[in-house]
């Protein structure tokens, strides 16, 4: 089970964020969020380009049987899509440093298969736990990782929007790469900051558990974040590990 949302805020004049959740011919899901930056309105463009592609591939893909075939699919089209908006920038003087982060899930049967850039986010609850399965790539993460700042001092940092590493500000980028268990009763949370820089990880976990519809669950935490002053875009991917009546299970 999967939902997608996004919300304009209540502060931008557009939206940036773009997203979606596809299936491919084995009908098998692929979940996108990404988050443009860059130039008046580019950043929408930088992120409609990456969504657009990995979409039109996804839906024409075959079965991915294992973790490695997800990784090389991933990979291979975060590659590829971000050398068509690293060109499109260069061509486009209105476009011009324009960039996106992605963060990108394939559900298999028994996985997930995780790649992101940048700052948007990918958590999994598992076993009661909730963890961050992505790495921030952000100014203010690599000052925490290198002990300059706490993690406390982090949530109100003057630069902490500034990121690292984005899809397509260079000719050539990699992904981060990380595989996780994909099993009855496990959530899954994909979000631009616009969500995580306006609740907290320990906030989200209600949520989660909450055992209303998906759509309800989206709406509530867009809504807690607009509550909160809605000063960015917020786009939101769901997913449910459910098991059916019968004893089949469907993601």
């Amino acid at each position: 089970m999967h939902y997608f949302l996004t919300n304009q805020g209540k502060v931008r004049a557009h939206n940036e964020d773009n997203g979606g959740v596809f299936q491919n011919k084995s009908d098998q899901y692929l979940a996108v969020v990404a988050d443009g930056m860059g130039g008046h309105k580019a950043g929408d463009v930088a992120s409609q380009l990456v969504v657009e592609h990995l979409q039109e591939k996804w839906q024409s893909s075959e079965e991915i049987k294992d973790k490695t075939s997800a990784e090389n699919w991933l990979k291979s089209s975060i590659e590829t899509v971000n050398t068509s908006v690293y060109n499109y920038a260069q061509n486009n003087k209105e476009c011009y440093g324009m960039g996106t982060t992605v963060v990108a899930v394939i559900y298999g049967h028994d996985f997930i298969s995780v790649a992101n850039i940048g700052d948007s986010r990918c958590y999994l609850f598992a076993e009661e736990v909730l963890r961050q399965v992505t790495e921030d790539h952000s100014l203010v993460n690599e000052l925490v990782r290198s002990g300059q700042i706490s993690k406390e001092d982090a949530a109100f940092h003057p630069r902490k929007n500034v990121i690292t590493k984005a899809l397509g500000t260079e000719k050539h980028i990699e992904p981060d790469m990380v595989n996780e268990k994909w099993e009855p009763g496990n959530k899954l949370l994909l979000c631009s900051d616009g969500l995580s820089n306006k609740i907290e990880d320990y906030e989200l976990v209600p949520f989660l558990t909450d055992e209303k519809p998906l759509s309800d669950k989206a709406n509530a935490l867009v809504d807690t974040a607009n509550e909160r002053g809605g000063e960015d875009n917020i786009t939101l991917v769901l997913s449910e590990f459910r098991v059916g009546k019968e004893g089949d299970s469907s993601c």
